[in-house]
């Protein structure tokens, strides 16, 4: 555990996120829902505001939601930082986290033209989204019930968390340490990241098209932070891998 190092923009980052998690408990306990002010709304929704853009990676909805994200930046985060150095790492790590939201956006825009015809300027009155989505006492004539909650998903409740750059430090530890072998619970053997990680992302991408019900994660947002980081690794052009192992003698 001495020889443990944690470089220093993942060890804040983690300082970070698990202050913004405590905040949240915090704060609900004065009233205040800090997911409904940090998270990242639709840009058309009265709730947006620019901040969410940035602030939405901080946050995060349960216990086994922060640990996942934190877990793998630690993991992963503490590699690439070691390899980029702490200006360029803090670069990716924020622009997969836009390009997460970004993606998202441009699909929620997409649902919201296919129910109404026009991407902003939806008329649903969201004074009162949260209850009216629970009561269920939204009249739109020709929206459909199922349609009618697609949009008060899309615009009453916030993106959170740091998946989508979590997803960016993935591709990008797979693209420059591919043959390096990862263990995943309930496999007993090792998987080169060059197999695992693909095989992880077109299962993002199959349960982004698929849309279960009831399935309430930002899919293409971990498709939008996933796409930016492979975008980044190709224009930074790093291929140096014995730094890796040199990190670690």
């Amino acid at each position: 555990m001495n020889n443990i190092h944690i470089p220093p923009v993942v060890k804040n980052l983690l300082i970070i996120n698990v202050l913004f998690f405590a905040a949240k408990y915090v704060m609900k306990n004065a009233g205040i829902e800090l997911p409904y002010h940090l998270g990242a709304f639709y840009i058309d929704s009265q709730f947006f505001k620019a901040w969410q853009l940035v602030t939405y990676m901080f946050m995060h909805g349960d216990l086994m939601h922060i640990f996942f994200n934190m877990f793998a930046l630690f993991m992963f985060g503490g590699i690439l930082e070691a390899r980029w150095g702490a200006k360029r790492f803090i670069n990716f790590y924020l622009i997969t986290g836009l390009g997460a939201v970004a993606l998202q956006m441009g699909v929620q825009a997409y649902e919201v033209h296919q129910i109404t015809g026009h991407f902003l300027g939806n008329p649903i009155d969201l004074e009162l989204v949260q209850n009216q989505y629970i009561q269920g006492n939204i009249n739109i004539n020709g929206i459909s019930d199922a349609q009618k909650q697609t949009l008060l998903g899309i615009y009453g409740f916030p993106m959170v968390g740091a998946s989508g750059a979590v997803f960016g430090l993935l591709v990008a530890f797979g693209m420059l340490y591919p043959n390096t072998e990862l263990y995943i619970m309930f496999i007993p053997v090792p998987i080169k990241a060059k197999y695992l990680i693909p095989v992880y992302i077109l299962m993002e991408l199959s349960l982004g098209v698929a849309r279960i019900p009831g399935d309430s994660v930002a899919h293409y947002a971990h498709l939008g932070g996933a796409l930016l980081g492979f975008i980044l690794v190709k224009l930074w052009g790093d291929k140096n891998n014995d730094r890796f192992y040199t990190y670690y003698e």
